[in-house]
């Protein structure tokens, strides 16, 4: 064996390789894991097996993670950083599922066509030479609820961006088998509603025992973060260096370069997992305990307080106004060597009967129960949104104003189903009406009120009596309303579990199974069900469960981008042997009817011969959107 000396803290493919290897590494040729000497079909990969790999491998560093075996979670990471499975599934997630995905760095690139995917994953893959982080480019984006305000965003290029979820994915295992039971922002399988079912959890019943509430918030946590404390925290991680690259890299705000000292930039893939790790240890901070034997083994212990934290925004229930002060003062110290510290102007110390917002809803007991709300602040800026889309659909016509409002109606009502919100999604019909009315008038201003009502409003949906929703009379498309969405019970995640844990694969694939649907109309969900939440062309997971929406903008965005994701389409099949065809409707991806067709395309080139059979699945000619 010929060692090459590996850099400090980087991970090299060709640290440790034998006689053969160095001298092709040498010559510039890369070996590393996966088949040499061929063009990857980005088409041909098999993305249900490079799952099951990576979650394996996920599967193995939280196990050992658990056991508190250092040296063989270090090993698994080391190979989780090579493997060829992750690196694929980075690429994908980087080019295809992110929301960023079409935004391109300092460098101007963005990966879109299926070559372009192949390329890069191959480059990365086999790539020999440390790589040298590019300074990430600021941009900048209106900040959820403040009026005028905007928060900074740091987008690296994408060549960083495949890296960072590569270092994700051997990272965040490990750290899920660490977390605290009350940390629910960016965990996968973790969310918004999580963190207020908690919170429903603790203060609800007749008395309460835990009134007083720390409703506290950090100031511009991710731009803050102490630098060698973070990477203290990293320990021995065999991507430590890399890390630290991309948190000195800098930033170019309007063409000029600055420094970054301290903090971590705001839209990176990694980002959301360092803030977690620097955040974690705040519950015992906190004087948080929980009972570890017995049949509670995992509550709180009685006279602890309890600290729920999602990123950035904490909230503590305390027993007294006296230890909601201890907890502030305590957290207070506990994040100065973190390089962090309390918003004064939005951290306070109220009563439940006061009520305080979290996550866009408001928590507060009246009467003697506790009732969980949509914020004041979260439906006026529904309303205002709302008023400017369709003072802006001026002059289009009627399904214009469907495409335009259906995601956003969709999209706000799946975020707040989960509370109470039956009179609030009621209001905002009413106000809609008014709105579609007035745009109808303007429209048509020579028309009488009946005309206008009878030409845009009628009982388009047949599986309601309501004649006055809003639709197309050409093609038959509605409005749909906020009081349709039902209102339904979110089921919190039990104490530590994750995803990557093997112990409890049961308890997720039941979760999943039993979870709330998706906001999509009723046939699109039947076939979901019936085949099982996957493409019957890739064999792929159609929806990604893991990570769900956590904001009624995501939410909006999401019901955009899965309406363009998913077709339904007629696919029909004939068996080997078989005599005849069958065809059926099926929900696939549309990246899978695209090769669908180049492979249709190819095959019908092929020179026929006798006695020949496909026993592929064939594609017609009948497609429904």
């Amino acid at each position: 064996m010929t060692r090459t000396p590996e850099p400090k803290g980087k991970l090299d493919t060709a640290a440790t390789q034998p006689t053969g290897v160095a001298t092709a590494a040498a010559a510039g040729v890369g070996v590393v894991n996966g088949p040499e000497g061929e063009d990857l079909d980005w088409h041909a990969i098999d993305w249900r097996a490079v799952e099951a790999d990576v979650r394996r491998l996920r599967q193995r560093i939280f196990t050992a993670s658990q056991a508190g075996d250092l040296k063989r979670v270090r090993s698994l990471q080391k190979l989780m950083l090579r493997s060829r499975s992750n690196t694929l599934l980075s690429v994908r997630r980087v080019t295809e599922v992110n929301a960023g995905r079409k935004t391109a760095g300092v460098d101007g690139e963005v990966v879109s066509i299926p070559q372009a995917k192949a390329q890069l994953a191959e480059w990365v893959q086999r790539c020999l030479q440390p790589w040298q982080a590019r300074p990430v480019k600021r941009v900048y984006i209106p900040k959820r609820g403040s009026t005028g305000r905007r928060r900074p965003l740091g987008i690296p290029v994408i060549t960083d961006r495949v890296l960072q979820a590569r270092v994700v994915a051997a990272l965040e295992p490990e750290w899920e088998a660490r977390f605290e039971p009350r940390t629910y922002g960016f965990r996968p399988g973790r969310g918004c509603h999580d963190a207020i079912e908690a919170i429903f959890h603790v203060a609800r019943g007749a008395n309460p025992t835990r009134r007083w509430v720390l409703d506290a918030d950090l100031a511009a946590a991710f731009d803050q973060i102490d630098h060698s404390h973070l990477l203290g925290q990293l320990g021995t991680f065999p991507a430590r260096g890399l890390i630290a690259d991309w948190l000195k890299a800098g930033v170019i705000d309007k063409g000029r370069f600055a420094p970054t000292e301290e903090g971590t930039p705001q839209g990176g893939v990694i980002s959301p997992l360092l803030l977690n790790v620097a955040l974690h240890g705040m519950e015992q901070a906190a004087g948080v305990r929980y009972q570890k034997a017995g049949t509670h083994a995992g509550d709180t212990v009685p006279g602890s307080p309890v600290l729920i934290k999602y990123a950035d925004d904490l909230v503590a229930l305390c027993h007294t106004r006296d230890e909601a002060e201890q907890v502030k003062a305590r957290l207070a110290g506990w994040l100065a060597p973190r390089g962090l510290a309390f918003n004064e102007g939005k951290t306070r110390i109220v009563t439940l009967d006061d009520g305080f917002d979290f996550l866009g809803v408001t928590v507060r007991r009246q009467s003697g129960k506790l009732l969980i709300k949509p914020s004041k602040a979260a439906l006026r800026r529904v309303r205002e949104r709302l008023r400017t889309e369709v003072r802006a659909l001026r002059g289009a016509n009627a399904a214009m104003v469907l495409v335009r409002l259906n995601p956003i109606i969709r999209g706000w009502a799946a975020y707040y189903r989960t509370v109470v919100s039956s009179e609030a999604f009621a209001a905002l019909d009413r106000y809609l009406w008014r709105l579609l009315y007035k745009w109808a008038k303007f429209a048509h201003p020579n028309k009488s009120r009946h005309w206008v009502v009878d030409r845009y409003f009628g009982a388009f949906n047949k599986s309601r009596r309501d004649r006055w929703v809003f639709g197309d009379r050409a093609s038959g498309a509605y409005l749909t309303k906020f009081a349709w969405t039902g209102i339904v019970r979110h089921r919190m995640v039990k104490g530590t579990s994750s995803p990557d844990d093997p112990a409890l694969a049961q308890y997720w694939a039941d979760r999943r199974r039993r979870g709330v649907l998706p906001p999509m109309d009723q046939f699109a969900l039947r076939l979901l069900k019936t085949q099982d939440g996957r493409c019957p062309c890739c064999g792929d997971l159609l929806l990604h469960a893991d990570h769900p929406p956590q904001s009624p903008s995501e939410w909006e965005r999401w019901v955009r981008v899965t309406g363009k994701a998913l077709r339904k389409q007629s696919l029909s099949y004939r068996r080997r042997g078989g005599s005849g065809e069958t065809s059926h409707l099926r929900l696939i991806h549309t990246r899978c009817r695209g090769k669908r067709y180049a492979a249709a395309a190819s095959v019908s080139a092929l020179p026929r011969t006798s006695g020949a059979c496909l026993s592929r699945m064939r594609l017609t000619l009948h497609v429904r959107f």
